[in-house]
């Protein structure tokens, strides 16, 4: 009966919300329009559901990194690759359903304090304001966008990556500025509830291109001459399996993803079935792309380099263009809710293009960092040891320790231990062991390996580098 009551009280004030259409983030873009165009704007604009944040969590989930994953192969080696993704997808997997409880938590004490969050977005550091405090808000704060910040970074480097393998008529650092200008577009797009369709077709899209991987791959076959030596340094082992560690940590997004729905306490187990569906995407392709080039993808981060050019590799080239700027959307628009806050635009009922306006300055420095740090591939692995181990996999786990310590805490909570995991005792003791991997293997390892990765990149390609990874020019 209390789950059932919670429900209710979680859904209700949401529901009313979307009948109403009031000043909040999603009823803005729709006030306007007439009835027709309201029905079209539900099933194309407008979504919620558990399918919604479904396709939200698969589509943001793999991006990019798709592309990257047979490099971190060629680095751990084909045993350890599928290891490390196997292990990292229930790892994030467990951590995003500690993020949700909490969320749940969070928002059923609120609203029993008849709180309204109509015209709000929760987000993460406002639910450990809520529940631990400020300096756990604090915490949360600066890991959360820090990381954001630099997953937009990434997403917008991988674009200028990507079209250079159908036009090198610019350089990178040329696409760069051009895709940048294309991706601040993503400031008219109001929250995660107006990403349905882009989500749909976001997986379509990294689906058709990791089967493509897949299939032109065996078709190529192997090089001549091809080896497979990794793991063969330790350094670009905990750099490889870094990046696998960043790869299944895309819920720094999971708060606002969750807001999102209509009735968000049903999202417990949608990460973790849209973790085994992204699992058939990565472990064929980058297996696939390892066993056929081997050692070669060291030196090349981005498996396009190596697949000889057609029609098809054209089409995945230009479907996770599309898929990036869709991603960065997705990692842009919780920091353009901060950013809201810290100005006052947020709760105002402030229309779309003032809402658009306001945010355009912190697709500013996102623009300068992938300028100045182009280095496609190794930024995952540093970014992952360094901001993903604490953001989405450290944090929760001491976060939901702490909130579920008194035993009041844990006699009231709105939700209960999975079962088969131990009760209260067996969650504590996967959230110590959760703490401490990523601590030692994730941070401390993985920290080592991916910064000394990194200084070689930019000592030998320097800072600002017009075309990372090209080729050599032919006069």
């Amino acid at each position: 009966m209390a789950s059932e009551k919670v429900e209710t009280i979680v859904a209700g004030n949401y529901l009313e919300m979307e009948r109403e259409g009031g000043g909040g983030e999603a009823g803005t873009a729709a006030a306007s329009s007439s009835k027709g165009g309201k029905a079209l704007s539900s099933v194309f604009w407008h979504g919620g559901s558990v399918y919604d944040a479904w396709f939200s969590c698969a589509s943001n989930q793999v991006a990019q990194v798709l592309l990257t994953l047979p490099y971190s192969f060629s680095q751990l080696g084909m045993a350890s690759g599928i290891a490390f993704q196997l292990f990292y997808g229930l790892m994030g997997s467990w951590t995003a359903y500690l993020i949700s409880v909490l969320y749940v938590e969070y928002r059923t004490r609120k609203e029993r304090e008849k709180v309204d969050f109509r015209n709000h977005v929760i987000q993460w550091f406002e639910v450990l304001d809520g529940l631990l405090g400020k300096h756990w808000r604090n915490v949360g704060l600066f890991f959360n966008c820090t990381f954001l910040l630099f997953g937009s970074v990434i997403q917008l480097i991988a674009c200028a990556s990507n079209i250079y393998y159908i036009n090198d008529k610019y350089d990178k650092r040329t696409w760069t500025y051009i895709f940048g200008a294309c991706c601040a577009t993503t400031v008219f797009i109001p929250s995660f509830h107006n990403y349905r369709i882009w989500s749909f077709l976001g997986l379509l899209m990294t689906t058709y291109t990791a089967w493509y991987l897949t299939v032109a791959a065996i078709v190529h076959g192997q090089v001549e001459g091809v080896t497979h030596s990794g793991p063969s340094k330790m350094v670009l082992y905990f750099t490889g399996a870094t990046n696998i560690l960043y790869t299944f940590g895309g819920h720094a997004v999971t708060v606002e993803i969750m807001h999102a729905m209509w009735k968000p306490q049903k999202f417990k187990l949608i990460y973790l079935l849209a973790t085994l569906y992204v699992l058939t995407l990565t472990l064929p392709s980058a297996s696939a792309v390892y066993w056929a080039f081997g050692d070669s993808l060291l030196d090349h981060s981005n498996a396009f380099s190596l697949l000889p050019r057609s029609g098809f590799r054209d089409a995945a080239v230009i479907l996770m263009l599309i898929h990036q700027f869709i991603t960065f959307g997705f990692a842009c628009t919780p920091l353009y809710f901060v950013w809201e806050k810290l100005i006052g635009v947020h709760d105002s009922g402030a229309g779309v293009a003032v809402r658009a306006a306001a945010r355009l300055p912190v697709v500013v420095p996102i623009w300068f960092l992938a300028i100045i740090f182009p280095f496609f591939g190794p930024i995952n692995s540093t970014v992952g040891a360094l901001l993903v181990s604490f953001t989405v996999y450290v944090i929760p786990a001491l976060a939901h320790m702490a909130v579920f310590a008194p035993a009041t805490a844990r006699e009231n909570a709105v939700e209960r231990p999975p079962r088969g995991c131990g009760g209260w005792a067996g969650m504590y003791a996967l959230n110590c062991f959760v703490v401490a991997w990523v601590l030692v293997v994730g941070f401390g390892f993985g920290g080592w390996a991916s910064t000394v990765n990194f200084v070689r990149q930019v000592n030998t390609f320097g800072l600002f580098t017009k075309c990372y990874q090209c080729p050599p020019t032919k006069h």
